[in-house]
């Protein structure tokens, strides 16, 4: 009658997993928006907001602010940067932007767009690691936002340098 550590996880990983497709579908789709009805200058903002997006907010974009998550390094536990903000939402600001060019840039981003969408769901949704191919390329992870993690938000040193955490 043991209960098995996979089945304890399962739920609740899987319920992160998609609060963190909200969040990044709440993004997008403002990013959309203003697109659609201010179009080209909305796309043009939209994507520069794309970019320092997950630099906001202490490491939130708006979406994760509402959803409860934020971004922080790997390298040293810090909310994400500006620079890495860039990089880890690339996979996004490349199809948006050349969605700002009528026809050709629409038909790449299309090409681009839809491919880059399913491996950015398949490596949050069905991937055995929790991070997606933006958070690979920059070094940073996405982490809730409950208050039980403000010892990694701190440290400023390498992580190879804190001491361990207590087992409890």
């Amino acid at each position: 009658m043991g209960m098995k550590l996979k089945s304890l996880m399962q739920g609740p990983m899987n319920r992160a997993r998609m609060f963190r497709v909200i969040a990044k579908s709440i993004d997008l789709g403002l990013v959309l928006a203003g697109g659609y009805f201010y179009y080209p200058m909305g796309l043009i903002l939209g994507t520069i907001y794309l970019c320092v997006s997950d630099s906001l907010y202490d490491g939130q974009s708006i979406g994760k602010r509402i959803m409860g998550f934020g971004v922080v390094s790997l390298i040293d536990g810090s909310p994400c940067s500006l620079w890495q903000s860039f990089i880890r939402n690339l996979p996004f600001t490349v199809p948006i932007f050349f969605l700002i060019f009528p026809f050709w840039g629409w038909i790449f981003s299309g090409v681009f767009a839809l491919p880059m969408s399913f491996m950015e769901l398949y490596y949050i949704l069905w991937s055995k690691s929790p991070h997606r191919i933006g958070d690979i390329m920059a070094d940073t992870t996405v982490i809730a936002n409950d208050g039980t993690r403000l010892d990694l938000r701190k440290t400023k040193g390498p992580w190879f340098d804190s001491p361990p955490v207590p087992m409890q």
